[in-house]
């Protein structure tokens, strides 16, 4: 009897703690007005999975911890969509959109005076996900409009993307259509960290969602942060409540917990669309996703459903789609850079030419593959345009206009830097140097290792790392702490007291704490937040050098791929005798005991912070530990979440944002103070 009873508690309680984690997730991620603070989601998230792992029997599919990913699927399964998913007729311009109006109108003579839904159109992927009885139980690609695959797997780690619907009345079946993005700051994070890696960069955002999208590892979807609006919805069976037109159904899905895009309007007139159109033409550079143009709906469903479809696309949609930007140039030459981790980059320098407001001067050719496709020559005119109006690219090549003599370009066989036999593994695109000691793979990891979100050697920067490298002063960062006054004095333009400036720099990064010198070694998909993870589970450099690929995995957010990157770093001997020369330099490779026990405390727990401007006399990174130490958080940009912003000179767009949503705005004197003040409470 009472075994029973303390059962149906722990069940009570994982229903609660459900509850009280999709309603915060629902304020945070959907509504951008979060409640819940964040130490407190993570102690409920931790106390609901640790129920589910002593009560496995209570996991259900709609639970919060359902989302961090599951074991790498083998394939994905081709599903047929209910409804046809077909993609859009583009207009170019606003005549091609009268004709098409024109179109419709002659399919539906009696129409008359009719609205139009004008919505930004997000450049990713469309989803189709299904619901039953509320749950999340199927989503799927677009594939051919007719079929697509289903990677319901992958979906249920999009946060913005309810696992059961906001109602408690929900229909038996409902399917809801949307778009998958990545957010442009996401975007840059993982060409950011694909580049530390020695990867290549993603063309473009709508590229990089579509392929993660389409990982069989659903915990790699997960951790690139993918994010979804919702443009339509189908009740399987219509009640007096179901929608009649597409303005209404917007406002179900909010409703239901969806995020749906806020710029959108309601048009009375083809007037108000071209208005909605120009006016986006420029705004759209300020968003903080990509959208190639505007999508235009006929508001009534039932005049909808009256014109149909075409055998490829809706007759009562269109997507005026706004111009990319592509110029013409020639190509100087082609350089091959050598990467940190081996990678070969052909890189085009280019005439200079003026493109979406900049001047673009080179462009990856991002690999061997991808030259041979665009079969790239010396002195060739090509047409160049930003991917994702971000990273400069060559289009394609006018091989009409292609000189005589021109030569193919080819990767080298061999490394530029050190003239090392150059290889490319059949199952990847990159060709590498496997040199360890070449001077480039060498310069790479230095500068990596004096980064400031790594040791943050203030004044050590490229120029002075490959001087150290040519004049064979340094052949590894553990080399950096043995550099003396005396040997830097020789070397051009260096003085006195700048000697002396850098080799105490040098010395003070050994303060620098245990997970920035983790981040620092730049073993291969490890990056700062996974570095910080690492780091609070094994406080040890040896707890994670001995640890096997299983423990590491197990580790929240550490996929496989990161866990056998992390495990064969530590198992080669050059690795080992470097961690062995930082621990006689007297690095952090731990993190003390007090920090441990004082982690996730403090008066400053539970509120965030942003930085902005120049702080008087902090850095930034110096300023984020402080407040770290005391338990705060901080993040790169300002919401309504953000507690407290620290503001220096020149501080810019997060100040206004602060101060239009009413954030107190701190000195870095009133900042330390806090900080000052928590440790005081403390002790």
């Amino acid at each position: 009897m009472g075994q029973n009873t303390n059962h149906q508690d722990t069940a009570t309680r994982v229903q609660t703690l459900r509850r009280q984690l999709q309603q915060a997730s629902y304020e945070y991620y959907v509504l951008d007005a979060p409640t819940l603070p964040d130490q407190v989601y993570d102690r409920l998230y931790r106390e609901l999975q640790e129920l589910e792992t002593a009560n496995p029997e209570l996991i259900t599919p709609d639970s919060p911890t359902q989302r961090v990913g599951e074991k790498p699927a083998t394939q994905f399964t081709s599903v047929r969509h209910n409804i046809p998913l077909y993609s859009l007729e583009n207009a170019f311009d606003l005549g091609e959109f009268r004709a098409w109006e024109d179109r419709w109108r002659r399919q539906a003579p009696e129409a008359g005076a009719v609205e139009y839904v004008a919505e930004l159109k997000i450049d990713g992927s469309a989803l189709a996900l299904t619901y039953e009885n509320g749950l999340l139980t199927r989503a799927a690609t677009r594939g051919d409009g007719i079929t697509g695959e289903e990677i319901t797997q992958n979906v249920r780690t999009i946060r913005t993307i309810p696992l059961r619907l906001n109602t408690d009345t929900p229909p038996p079946v409902v399917e809801v259509r949307g778009e998958a993005f990545l957010p442009l700051d996401v975007f840059e994070a993982i060409n950011q960290e694909r580049a530390t890696n020695g990867e290549p960069p993603f063309a473009n955002p709508r590229n990089a969602a579509a392929g993660t999208l389409r990982q069989l590892d659903s915990r790699i979807v997960a951790r690139r942060r993918l994010d979804f609006f919702a443009y339509t919805v189908h009740v399987g069976s219509p009640t007096p409540h179901s929608p009649t037109s597409q303005w209404k159904a917007l406002q179900l899905l909010q409703t239901l917990g969806f995020r749906v895009n806020p710029n959108r309007q309601l048009c009375q007139s083809e007037t108000e669309v071209q208005d909605f159109f120009n006016t986006w033409a420029t705004q759209r550079t300020q968003l903080k996703y990509m959208t190639d143009g505007v999508v235009v709906k006929l508001n009534d469903f039932a005049l909808q459903q009256r014109l149909g479809f075409t055998q490829k696309f809706p007759r009562w949609a269109v997507a005026l789609k706004y111009p990319a930007e592509e110029v013409p140039t020639r190509l100087e030459q082609v350089s091959f850079q050598v990467g940190r981790t081996g990678a070969v980059t052909p890189v085009a320098a280019l005439r200079p030419v003026q493109l979406a407001g900049t001047t673009v001067a080179r462009a990856t050719l991002h690999n061997a593959d991808r030259m041979a496709e665009l079969d790239i020559h010396q002195g060739d005119t090509v047409i160049v345009r930003k991917a994702g109006e971000i990273i400069p690219e060559v289009v394609r090549v006018l091989a009409d206009l292609r000189p005589a003599d021109a030569q193919r370009v080819t990767m080298p066989s061999h490394c530029p830097e050190c003239g090392s036999a150059l290889v490319k593994p059949a199952e990847e695109a990159v060709t590498r140097c496997i040199n360890t000691s070449c001077p480039a793979i060498v310069q790479g990891a230095i500068i990596h290792w004096c980064r400031r979100d790594a040791l943050d050697i203030e004044g050590l920067g490229e120029k002075w790392v490959k001087q150290f490298v040519e004049q064979g002063l340094v052949q590894s960062v553990a080399d950096l702490y043995d550099l003396t006054v005396e040997q830097l004095l020789p070397l051009e333009r260096m003085g006195q007291q700048l000697a002396e400036k850098l080799v105490g720099a040098i010395a003070a990064s050994k303060s620098r704490p245990w997970a920035s010198v983790l981040y620092g070694l730049g073993i291969r998909h490890v990056g700062t937040v996974n570095a910080k993870t690492l780091a609070q589970h094994f406080p040890a450099v040896e707890a994670l050098a001995s640890a096997d690929p299983e423990a590491i995995e197990a580790v929240h957010t550490i996929g496989p791929e990161i866990a056998q990157a992390v495990f064969q770093w530590f198992r080669v001997p050059a690795n080992q005798t470097l961690i062995e020369r930082l621990q006689q330099a007297g690095l952090q490779l731990s993190t003390p005991v007090a920090d441990q026990q004082n982690s996730g405390q403090g008066a400053l727990a539970g509120k965030t912070f942003v930085l902005t401007g120049t702080l008087p006399n902090l850095t930034r990174p110096e300023a984020a530990a402080l407040i770290e130490a005391a338990g705060g958080k901080v993040t790169s940009s300002v919401s309504k979440a953000t507690d407290y912003l620290v503001a220096g000179e020149k501080a810019g767009s997060k100040l206004t944002k602060a101060e239009q949503l009413g954030i107190t705005v701190l000195s870095e004197a009133e900042m330390v103070e806090m900080t000052y003040t928590s440790g005081r409470d403390r002790g």
